[in-house]
């Protein structure tokens, strides 16, 4: 297996990988050179370049260190290329197993309009917002005079709280669009935005998942991560306590909806907000999170 990742993910997967008696590659950057990684794997090689841009980000220089080492599969960590179709593509291009989900799965739980779809297919609530981008602030206005203020707009491609901008009233709008529209473009290269109902005191729980190739899929923990600094988690728990009888259950059933829904493998996680006894998907990561040993 070569780890298309450094540092601590990289680590963790080497530790397991040996356990199992499967043969680790390691690639680095120059940076990176006398890294934990490097030294644990079997076999290392150098990407070049000291910028991410110019090694874990360099698809072409990661496919040449396959080809060197031989390696039979892939595995990308979080970050980096963990959540990149095209990449997952070209490794499996090469007749390379790719250790994540299939590239169809994240190409439609990437982007955030697209996954509020594929949850309401596969039958998952989700909070009262649109299914298509928002082009025209009148569209925002309607959707607050038809569900009630405050709504959030929301960038389609983003996450992290960045392109989110909440709106207590019309007149604020525009403005609000503006700003979110910039940010996202910013951030993430692309403007699309759209809107939702903003629950003004939820909790945040994410459930993690992991399915197989035979249509299984099963949930393992809820994790609670409504402790947030500008929307950015601070601290972790599993399970999610206090939810109420059964709360916690019909989360992990919602979940595995979503996730069949396209047809996922492997691990993930699938996000939600909850707030007055009801809860609604948010979004699904199409990867291992960083947070997955507090599961464990």
């Amino acid at each position: 297996i070569l780890i298309a990742n450094r540092g601590e993910i990289a680590v963790r997967v080497i530790r397991a990988a040996r356990e199992l008696g499967i043969k680790t590659v390691a690639v680095y950057s120059e940076l990176d050179r006398n890294a934990l990684h490097v030294r644990l794997a079997d076999e290392a090689y150098a990407l070049g370049g000291s910028t991410a841009a110019e090694s874990y980000l360099n698809t072409e220089a990661i496919l040449n260190a396959i080809e060197q080492s031989g390696a039979d599969g892939v595995h990308p960590g979080y970050g980096f290329f963990s959540e990149n179709a095209d990449f997952a593509r070209a490794i499996t291009a090469k007749g390379v197993a790719w250790i994540g989900p299939p590239p169809e799965a994240i190409d439609e739980m990437g982007d955030k309009v697209s996954s509020r779809k594929a949850a309401l297919r596969g039958g998952a609530p989700i909070v009262p917002g649109t299914t298509e981008f928002v082009t025209r602030a009148q569209e925002i206005i309607d959707f607050g005079n038809q569900f009630g203020f405050p709504v959030a707009i929301k960038a389609a491609y983003g996450g992290g709280g960045r392109g989110m901008k909440v709106v207590q009233n019309a007149d604020d709008v525009q403005a609000a669009m503006d700003s979110a529209q910039r940010e996202a473009k910013a951030f993430f290269g692309r403007d699309e935005i759209y809107v939702e109902k903003y629950l003004t005191w939820p909790r945040h729980v994410e459930v993690q998942i992991v399915g197989d190739k035979h249509g299984n899929v099963v949930w393992v923990s809820t994790r609670d991560c409504s402790a947030q600094r500008r929307h950015q988690k601070l601290i972790e728990e599993a399970p999610s306590v206090g939810m109420g009888d059964g709360i916690e259950e019909a989360m992990g059933e919602a979940a595995i909806k979503a996730a069949k829904a396209v047809g996922y493998y492997n691990a993930g996680t699938v996000e939600f907000i909850y707030q007055d006894g009801e809860f609604f998907f948010l979004e699904m990561n199409t990867r291992l999170q960083v947070e997955h040993p507090v599961t464990e």
